[in-house]
């Protein structure tokens, strides 16, 4: 169960009109609303059942009519102070929203039915969030306000959320605190009280670090060990606190801790599970919002008593969140522990293992705590949804190379009936997977096959797309091949061809394939992917590589040139080329990326062009080379781009699925991305994608706003050609580009 002090969201005041009701309503995206008086009274509930009653009432229907009107005042509502066993008693299916009043039932909270979400500033921690990460810095700066500062700054670089100390008030918290070499004490007790006294910092000091966090963009958190630094903690506006293991059983301080209504981040060390349980029922008896961390307190644990499959044990006790607080060396627990389901992370952060100080010895450095939170965001990636398989883009290409398809043993005519006899099952994957076999057999051949011909979904669905023309306000074509040229050329009524060649293509005499002059123009895209496993890249900074990938393309260029005397419109044929800058395993920094950009310029600078006019494709953050992925650093970025272009001359060629794929991954305004690069686009890929890397979808199947992109390209680039880039479009004679015609015609 949560409970929400910010009622603003769910209340609106009893003489509001029942539109902007109806808005609120939308906005907090509960279905309910709860109307009070101008004193805070709460007077009726309506949700969007009471307003459809409202509506079909047969009553006299006033559009000015105020919230009181409508409010269902039979309501349920409990004391602001009820026990958590009573609020959770009274939720149902049909309630799960539970108003909470005082005694003048003015209402002061919302318990929700849910104890999957939590917030600490305005970020949200659910099942379905990222991991929150604490560097949990603690007492790691030394009493040293300025290492302090350094280990914040340090954290914000390696992806912390958050960076966690901890404020003491030594004459409050411990009965001897001047006397530390009291030799009645334990000698743990006189180690600990000796750091202690020599390392603090000063409250004002630590409010000030609290500050510095805030200017840096990482949430501040501090555990109190006292009454006294949570005042003062409380009296700063702390969002939320972290208990430490040492307080759990503490149960006046967890008293204490709860009725500040602050989220509390609770370590559960030290404790065993009675203990457990006897804290989480003091948390629900104050209805704090809290997490519990699966916690072993030694430094360093060992391994075989981190116990980490008691996570699971512990979501129960506490119906709630649960995280993980690590003190073993390394960080793979910490990994590990976010695949068992922990939601939040702690790690003691430090930049020397040598300096004084127990924590020291069991803390990760910089560059290991960044390396952590890489692993975790790679897992949480890797983690999914769960809930079915689906096969990935990058399976879909290696299944069209590796897998077996439906292919046609014999000639077929029209009408004929398709047997179990006249189908083989062979390489490639290309057509229809064998398990649709059964499905096959029995369907009439609803075009003419050849021995050899793969089955397509569209012979299962007994659909025939009819040649036709198409009206468009802009040069339009098709992606051609050598082999399917003159066929795709009768399909419809094209301005222009864009051969995709491959590597082998650039052996072939177009001679051998041309078998006249035609009335189109022509663009090319160059290929990609080269024999001994070569992907194009002329930024690359390795010069034997770089002077392969320029040799490449100069072929492509002089092919262009000779290509170019069989279509008539071809003055000066577009080269569509992906010019490189990718890497293995991640991005690269992005302060690097302008020398990447300044290698690539002077690469291109040594092609001789004389006839053409080479373009670069906008390009996808996470790009498919040989079945794999990979990572995409230039022409990604509008603003790159724009740079580029601006500086040495050059357009390119807008694909709207790889570039709406980086919109996505770096959460940039697709609309806003045309604006920038718009002036720039001299030929355009027309085709849907969604995610961060579901590229070369058909029109409408993925997530682009054609009519935005239309507007926006009618307004920047009005004379840019295009082609529909379907992934396998030209497939069962061109059927997914003619599709992709078809939907287009409509925006374009």
């Amino acid at each position: 169960m949560q409970i929400d002090y910010d009622v603003f969201k769910y209340t609106v005041f009893s003489d509001t009109s029942i539109f902007e009701a109806l808005k609120k309503i939308n906005l907090n995206k509960k279905g309910i609303i709860f109307a009070v008086s101008s004193t805070g009274i709460l007077e009726g509930v309506l949700t969007d059942g009471d307003f459809r009653r409202w509506i079909v009432s047969g009553k006299n229907i006033d559009q000015n009519a105020i919230v009181k009107d409508v409010i269902n005042e039979n309501f349920v509502s409990k004391n602001i102070n009820s026990s958590h066993e009573i609020l959770k008693s009274v939720f149902s299916e049909s309630l799960s929203l539970l108003p909470l009043v005082d005694s003048q039932n003015r209402l002061k909270a919302i318990a929700i039915n849910q104890m999957s979400k939590i917030k600490i500033n305005d970020l949200e921690i659910s099942q379905e969030s990222p991991t929150f990460i604490i560097a949990e810095i603690g007492n790691n700066h030394n009493g040293d306000i300025q290492l302090a500062k350094r280990l914040v700054e340090k954290a914000v670089d390696a992806g912390a959320n958050c960076a966690k100390f901890q404020m003491r008030t030594m004459a409050s918290l411990y009965s001897n605190p001047e006397d530390r070499a009291n030799v009645s004490e334990d000698l743990g007790g006189q180690y600990t009280l000796d750091l202690l006294s020599k390392f603090q910092l000063e409250h004002e000091q630590l409010i000030s670090i609290f500050d510095y966090c805030k200017s840096l963009g990482i949430i501040p958190l501090c555990t109190p060990w006292d009454s006294h630094s949570l005042t003062i903690l409380e009296d700063y506006g702390m969002p939320a606190y972290k208990v430490a293991s040492a307080d759990l059983t503490n149960t006046d301080f967890l008293e204490q801790l709860s009725q500040t209504k602050k989220t509390l981040i609770c370590s559960t060390g030290m404790s065993d599970e009675e203990e457990i349980i006897n804290a989480v029922e003091v948390l629900k008896r104050y209805n704090a919002e809290y997490v519990l961390l699966h916690c072993n307190s030694t430094y360093p644990a060992p391994f075989k008593d981190i116990n980490l499959n008691y996570l699971s044990r512990l979501s129960k006790i506490g119906d709630s969140l649960v995280g993980y607080s690590g003190h073993e060396r390394g960080y793979a627990v910490a990994v590990g522990a976010v695949a068992m389901g922990a939601k939040i992370i702690e790690k003691h952060f430090t930049l020397d293992r040598n300096l004084e100080g127990n924590d020291h010895k069991v803390s990760l450095l910089p560059h290991e705590f960044s390396e952590m939170v890489k692993g975790i965001r790679e897992l949480e990636q890797a983690l999914g949804e769960g809930t079915k398989r689906s096969v990935s883009q990058g399976e879909m290409m290696n299944r069209e190379v590796l897998a077996k398809s439906l292919v046609v043993n014999r000639n077929i005519e029209i009408g004929e009936t398709i047997t179990a006899d006249m189908i083989d099952i062979m390489s490639p994957g290309k057509g229809l997977q064998p398990n649709r076999k059964k499905e096959l057999v029995g369907k009439k051949a609803v075009r003419k096959f050849s021995k050899g011909d793969f089955f397509f979904q569209s012979d299962l669905n007994q659909e025939v797309l009819a040649n036709r023309n198409f009206k468009f306000s802009r040069p339009f074509g098709l992606p051609v091949r050598y082999h399917d040229f003159e066929t795709m050329i009768d399909k419809t009524n094209v301005d222009l061809v864009e051969f995709h060649l491959s590597y082998k293509d650039l052996d072939e005499n177009p001679v051998e394939h041309l078998t006249k002059t035609y009335d189109f123009d022509l663009v090319v895209h160059a290929p990609e992917l080269f024999a001994n496993d070569h992907v194009l890249d002329l930024a690359s900074f390795d010069n034997d590589y770089t002077e392969r990938s320029l040799s490449e393309l100069q072929r492509v260029i002089d092919l262009t040139n000779n290509l170019k005397n069989f279509f008539k419109n071809a003055k000066v044929p577009m080269i569509i080329v992906n010019a490189g800058g990718f890497s293995a395993d991640a991005f690269i920094d992005p302060s690097l990326r302008y020398s990447l950009y300044t290698r690539l310029s002077e690469n291109l600078a040594r092609l001789s062009t004389s006839g053409v006019e080479v373009i670069l494709q906008t390009m996808p953050p996470f790009p498919w080379h040989f079945g794999g992925q990979r990572f995409h650093n230039l022409m990604m970025m509008p603003d790159d781009i724009e740079l580029f272009c601006n500086q040495h001359g050059y357009r390119i060629c807008l694909d709207t699925s790889h570039s709406q794929l980086t919109a996505n991954h770096f959460n940039l305004s697709f609309n806003d991305f045309l604006t920038t690069v718009g002036k720039y686009i001299a030929h355009i890929h027309l085709v849907d994608a969604r995610g961060v890397d579901e590229e070369g979808l058909q029109i409408g199947e993925g997530q682009i706003d054609f009519g935005m992109v239309s507007e926006q390209l009618r307004k920047f680039s009005p004379k840019a050609g295009f082609i529909p880039e379907i992934w396998q479009g030209h497939k069962n004679g061109g059927e997914g580009f003619l599709k992709a015609l078809e939907k287009l015609e409509a925006w374009f």
